[in-house]
């Protein structure tokens, strides 16, 4: 049983771990011996209803104990950066960039910037993890490592499962033995010297496959039967870009190290920049996805198990105990084969539709509020507070008993969507929580009243700043990089980082909301395409959506994909830049319309022109905006395959040195024969129809749409 584990060596101030108590170990041997004691009554079987209840007993221990999370972290006093320097900028970058862009093998490094400047990053996660777990184990790492070590321009921070570098000296392709760390549980191991001896078998055996491991992860990891104290598993790896004697030699430090800084524990953790050891008397690692890593034909193979003889004049004890280990096996296989067989039939008595929908009721009633109060928390749906009107509804300003300020959707009384779909909508749009997606706080019913609660967005939405000549006046260029920035990464996580895989089909201008620092939030999910993660790309027969923002094949042939959004972003990128909006743009004049007009400018090389005057006198930001303008051009390519995703769109918002290919020239859609007022007709009638059909075919079909629309708290 795992203990406490506590720092070795030179471990001091800059160590940290959130462990076990060993209040488990103890309570949960008592568990054990008190087993023993009731197999071995003679009255076992009165006992057994005893013994179904210390089972669920030692399953509620362990609930409340859950897997350590164990993190360490080495600060390198070799320098400091200041607050908005460049080091610290190409800091942000690079570390913003490791999860999501981590290759598959678990390995990240990269550099940004010049000279004193440069920075070094370094990320490998462990082997036996797969990519969604590492892309989130990273993220929080790259996040931690800024908190312990603010402002140093070297440390190395090691997780529970990965670990994360950074340097302002080359590190990629350099064997590094320090800093080094170690760690060790409290307990100790019996007969330390016959421990070791099986426990450098073990290493020796490893080390070798780890050192010439060929596959992209370097690793290896086996386990070994201990006499007296059951097995031992160890587990070694080593970062991909060194060589194999540069891995064999780093690892064999590591175990060199183990009896000097933890000699007798039962777990040990050797911390390396360019090597990983550890070692448990429990297992700890995935040995399935371990076998899967290595694509071996037969599972990795075991150090053969030590043959030890039986101690003479023991062979009653013997029997004895293996008629009760025996025993205890059978009569828990026994019990839970009896608990599964009840659970499958009461399962398969309810239909599978009606336990989904019953565990959706159960999440969407923690998200219900009172409709007393909240007609309360809006006087009464006064007019006073009214914020804005739309062909669904009207949205209200209230105040919660907490004095949390709310914002209140009134869905319009001709809805002919029925509670539980409402509420199941209600609940897909409640997953979707990202810092740039308007979140939505809950739900109201009663009677034919459906509300709709959303968290109050001060400033409202970016139309109302940019397309107003006084009002977009205090939308400066860093205001404006912010505003881009940060819609990239709203829609980057509906396609690819949310349980859920979403198409929004109506990104623009009126769709993003502000708070009171002015930071970006995409809202109105109305006509929003639920994927699953597998799917690609999908067809409609009604399309819907705002013309001028409609990518050209969704448009014309009802096919929509991720990159129908990333043409919407594109357009939305040029407004944002040109102060105009495509439907009224003008383009001096010309009869040209926006795309046109600054695909034209861009490639004669005059794209200060078309920049929105309140922008020209920053000149220090000309570079980045005529960056923003070619990147919006990337966005608004009539062929799908040659946009770029989000994700590439995100690393060149966030990296002026990455490459930018030269964009062919769009095509604008309003001059494709498109009456924009039947559009508009077209989508308010679509939307109805989209939404019956939804619900009609919601556990059917894998491509689902949003029935909720223009949510658009302010």
């Amino acid at each position: 049983m795992l203990g406490i584990y506590v720092p070795a060596g030179c471990c001091g101030p800059s160590s940290q771990y959130r462990l076990w108590s060993s209040k488990y170990s103890s309570f949960t041997f008592e568990i054990d011996r008190t087993m023993y004691t009731v197999m071995s009554s003679r009255k076992w079987l009165p006992n057994l209803i005893f013994l179904i209840c210390l089972v669920n007993l030692v399953a509620i221990v362990k609930s409340q104990f859950p897997t350590p999370i164990y993190i360490h972290f080495k600060c390198q006093n070799n320098g400091s950066y200041t607050t908005n320097s460049r080091y610290q900028t190409n800091l942000d970058t690079l570390l913003s960039s490791v999860s999501p862009n981590i290759s598959t093998n678990g390995f990240y490094n990269a550099s940004l910037g010049e000279n004193s400047d440069r920075v070094n990053v370094v990320a490998l996660c462990r082997a036996d993890l797969q990519p969604y777990q590492c892309r989130d184990y990273v993220k929080n790492a790259t996040a931690e490592i800024l908190k312990k070590c603010p402002f140093q321009k070297q440390a190395i921070l090691w997780h529970e499962f990965c670990m994360v570098r950074y340097f302002n000296e080359a590190i990629l392709g350099n064997v590094s033995y320090s800093p080094f760390e170690s760690g060790h549980s409290m307990e100790n191991v019996p007969h330390e010297d016959e421990f070791y001896r099986e426990v450098n078998l073990l290493l020796d055996s490893i080390r070798n496959q780890t050192a010439s491991n060929r596959s992209s992860k370097k690793f290896a990891a086996a386990s070994r039967d201990y006499p007296d104290y059951r097995t031992i598993y160890a587990f070694e790896q080593c970062t991909p870009d060194i060589t194999p004697k540069d891995c064999d030699d780093c690892l064999n430090q590591s175990a060199l190290e183990i009896r000097r800084c933890c000699n007798g524990a039962r777990g040990v953790r050797i911390l390396r920049p360019s090597c990983y050891l550890r070692l448990e008397t429990d297992p700890f690692y995935n040995e399935t996805m371990v076998y899967l890593v290595l694509q071996s034909p037969t599972p990795p193979a075991l150090v053969p198990k030590p043959q030890i003889p039986a101690p003479p004049g023991n062979d009653d004890n013997t029997t004895r105990t293996t008629i009760i280990i025996i025993g205890s096996i059978v009569v828990v296989l026994i019990l839970g084969l009896c608990i599964g067989i009840v659970l499958r039939m009461r399962r398969k008595s309810k239909p599978q539709e009606q336990r989904e929908t019953d565990h959706e009721i159960s999440t969407a009633e923690s998200l219900y509020y009172n409709f007393g109060t909240i007609r309360a928390a809006t006087d009464n749906f006064s007019d006073a507070n009214v914020l804005g009107k739309g062909g669904f509804g009207i949205v209200f300003r209230g105040k919660l008993p907490n004095r949390q300020e709310i914002a209140v959707k009134r869905l319009s009384m001709n809805s002919t969507q029925g509670d539980l779909e409402f509420k199941n909508e209600i609940l897909l749009v409640a997953r979707l929580q990202h810092r740039n997606l308007v979140r939505i706080l809950g739900f109201s019913l009663e009677g034919s009243e459906r509300l709709l609660i959303y968290e109050f967005l001060e400033n409202g939405s970016l139309d109302r700043f940019l397309f107003d000549p006084t009002k977009r006046q205090y939308l400066n260029w860093d205001t404006r990089y912010k505003i881009i920035r940060g819609v990239a990464r709203g829609v980057l996580y509906l396609h690819e980082d949310s349980r859920l895989r979403i198409i929004h089909r109506d990104l623009k201008a009126s769709n993003v909301l502000l708070d009171g620092e002015m930071n970006p939030k995409i809202s109105d999910f109305g006509m929003a395409k639920l994927f699953d993660k597998d799917e690609t790309q999908s067809n409609t027969s009604r399309v819907v959506g705002t013309y001028g923002y409609m990518a050209p094949e969704y448009a014309i042939e009802g096919k929509f994909s991720s990159k129908s959004d990333v043409f919407s972003f594109g357009v939305l990128v040029l407004e944002i830049i040109t102060g105009q909006k495509i439907s009224n743009f003008q383009c001096g004049e010309n009869d040209m319309d926006l795309l046109s007009c600054v695909w034209k400018n861009w490639h004669e090389g005059t794209a200060t022109n078309i920049i929105d005057p309140a922008l020209r006198t920053s000149a220090g930001s000309l570079p980045d905006i005529i960056r923003c303008v070619h990147i919006g051009l990337l966005c608004v390519q009539e062929n799908a395959s040659d946009r770029p995703t989000m994700a590439a769109i995100v690393l060149m918002l966030t990296s002026s040195s990455i490459t930018l290919s030269i964009p062919s020239q769009p095509t604008f859609l309003m001059s494709r024969s498109f009456d924009p007022k039947n559009s508009l007709l077209q989508e308010h009638n679509s939307r109805s129809s989209e939404t019956a059909k939804s619900s009609r075919n919601r556990s059917g079909n894998s491509t689902q749409s949003f029935s909720m629309s223009d949510l658009d708290p302010r």
